[in-house]
């Protein structure tokens, strides 16, 4: 069966409860697992339950970026920052040493995933929908980090520049993100993993979205998944 990698979406400070990807509706979690949305106190719960090796962390304020508004009696906009997550997510590392960090940071460039990385040693995940740099990958690479790509779709649309679709520049493991299934009972995507694994047979396709059930988890298995994302049908009991 698929190795599970439990989800947390940090927005504000607090976990959220992921839906079909709409960000700005997204929801305080409410979990079967633990009391309230602390992303420490989730943090050791999905653990605890799962075993996870790795755990996946969205940050949704950095993934949405700045706010941009115009205030009352001004002419042009002014920019507000989000929440800033950096502190949070060091010490989510530093308290769960034995697991691997898949952060991703909504990552434009190399330059604050690597920053990052320096800083808590956690594992950049690249996001299509975010990605600006077309040498991103390559740099982690060359430096010999480990990175993920997260191949971001809604409902079968490809998000962000073409070139970050380009097998020939994946990492050994890359996520079929499909915004649309996230938190939905739609199960997953599984011919667009098989499009992506047919693309490129050396590299690890990871499910995320959808997953409802273990019968969702052997239908992954029957096509070779090796690992999925998962965070509403954990927190609900399905899958425990």
């Amino acid at each position: 069966m698929p190795q599970i990698i439990p989800v947390i979406d940090l927005m504000n400070g607090q976990v959220v409860h992921a839906r079909r990807g709409d960000r700005q509706a997204y929801q305080l979690l409410q979990s079967s697992l633990v009391d309230g949305c602390d992303p420490h106190d989730v943090a050791q719960a999905l653990i605890e339950a799962t075993g996870a090796r790795q755990v996946y962390v969205a940050d949704i304020d950095a993934i949405r970026g700045p706010v941009t508004g115009k205030p009352a009696g001004k002419d042009g906009g002014e920019t507000v920052a989000r929440a800033d997550h950096t502190t949070l997510i060091a010490e989510l590392a530093a308290r769960h040493p034995d697991v691997e960090w898949w952060v991703d940071g909504g990552y434009v460039d190399a330059t604050p995933a690597l920053a990052l990385h320096r800083a808590a040693g956690v594992t950049p995940v690249f996001g299509t929908e975010s990605m600006r740099s077309y040498g991103a990958l390559r740099k982690f690479r060359n430096a010999r980090i480990d990175t993920v790509l997260s191949l971001d779709y809604r409902r079968g649309v490809p998000l962000g520049p073409d070139w970050s679709y380009d097998p020939v520049e994946w990492p050994a493991r890359v996520l079929a993100m499909e915004l649309g299934r996230v938190g939905a009972e739609d199960g997953p995507a599984l011919q667009l993993i098989r499009t992506l694994q047919s693309m490129r047979t050396d590299v690890d396709v990871i499910a995320a979205g959808g997953v409802r059930n273990r019968e969702d988890l052997r239908a992954l298995d029957g096509i070779g998944v090796t690992a999925v994302l998962v965070a509403s049908a954990l927190h609900d009991g399905r899958l425990l």
